[in-house]
């Protein structure tokens, strides 16, 4: 298990505040090993540290850094003009000052919107003062500040109906920054999506990388998504003891157990359930609570 250094405190106490918590995470997401299974699951920083921070912002990925959690989960999709950015939802409305920009563009669909007119959005204000000016991150960026804090990545594809051929922009952007080599996709890099075709072409482009399809498939259809993915990440609502255990008797893409990673954990009642259901990881706006209620 991995404790984060005196380095990490100081820069937890700068983004969260002196009375951050700072607990040890785990460091393998993508891997699978008996003794994991054994121990307390994964804690994945849901938009980054999202309770902390505006969701899928570079501060978001530093506050998760602050709380020592290791993994970050984004949400990735494409402007008009073809950038790949960080951001949830598919309109621009929630996150950003896009209604008081471009007061005449309604719906402020995000793919209909270049990627230098995203630039000039406000991402932060609406989370807190503190965060006025933070910016809607490209996936290129993102990645930087992931490699510069030494995290890893759970990527999902959002949407990808809306954005045809998105899987390939995708793996070009992380094969440019380096994130298709061995050791990011072995250890650093997991590609998930509701969209299974989405997740079937992943796999077929690149069969090394490690996918999950987010939801509850049933019991008996299974089978048929262990064939192309190596997780089955579902709501935290949708899921039972015996469900996960269903989950984890398959063997997934590249042949180990099926791993399941339950989202959105917010409180250390729930995250302890989970933990007792037997998931291998959790899902959290608030990482530090759920490693406090499952460490």
């Amino acid at each position: 298990m991995f404790v984060r250094s005196a380095t990490a405190s100081t820069a937890a106490a700068a983004v969260l505040g002196a009375g951050a918590l700072l607990l040890p995470v785990p460091r393998t997401l993508a891997s699978d090993h008996a003794s994991e299974r054994q121990g307390s699951p994964i804690v994945v920083a849901h938009r980054g540290a999202s309770g902390y921070a505006p969701e899928n912002t570079l501060a978001a990925v530093d506050a998760a850094d602050a709380l020592g959690a290791d993994w970050v989960e984004n949400d990735v999709q494409r402007t008009r003009d073809g950038v790949l950015v960080v951001l949830h939802d598919t309109d621009l409305k929630r996150t950003t000052n896009v209604e008081e920009v471009f007061p005449d563009r309604a719906p402020w669909a995000v793919k209909d919107f270049t990627a230098a007119e995203v630039s000039r959005l406000d991402a932060g204000s609406w989370f807190g003062p503190r965060f006025a000016g933070a910016r809607v991150p490209t996936l290129t960026r993102f990645l930087h500040r992931l490699e510069r804090n030494d995290q890893k990545l759970l990527l999902e594809i959002k949407s990808p109906q809306t954005y045809p051929g998105i899987e390939r922009d995708i793996l070009r952007v992380l094969r440019k920054e380096g994130w298709l080599d061995r050791s990011h996709v072995r250890d650093r890099l997991v590609v998930q999506s509701f969209g299974v075709d989405s997740v079937r072409t992943v796999r077929a482009l690149r069969p090394d990388v490690t996918t999950g399809f987010l939801g509850t498939p049933a019991v008996a259809d299974l089978p048929s998504y262990a064939v192309f993915a190596d997780q089955i990440n579902p709501s935290y609502a949708t899921i039972s003891a015996d469900y996960v255990a269903a989950v984890q008797r398959l063997k997934g893409a590249h042949g180990k157990p099926l791993r399941v990673n339950t989202w959105t954990v917010n409180d250390a009642k729930k995250a302890a359930t989970a933990r007792s259901y037997g998931v291998d990881g959790i899902i959290s706006n608030f990482p530090d609570v759920v490693r406090a209620a499952t460490g």
